[in-house]
């Protein structure tokens, strides 16, 4: 069910993949970093209990 795109078939497709490619990488990166937070938060709350 794709549309024929004709002459730009290839740019539409290729701007398509690099989108998704970049969108992939976003959310790859956002991941990381929320774990990445997510343990020094961690062990700030486990500092914060030893030290009273």
């Amino acid at each position: 069910m794709m549309p024929e795109l004709g002459k730009y078939a290839e740019a539409v497709l290729s701007s398509y993949a690099v989108s998704i490619v970049l969108l992939v990488a976003l959310v790859a990166m956002s991941v990381m970093r929320a774990r990445r937070v997510r343990a020094e938060l961690d062990e700030v709350e486990k500092r914060i209990r030893r030290n009273g």
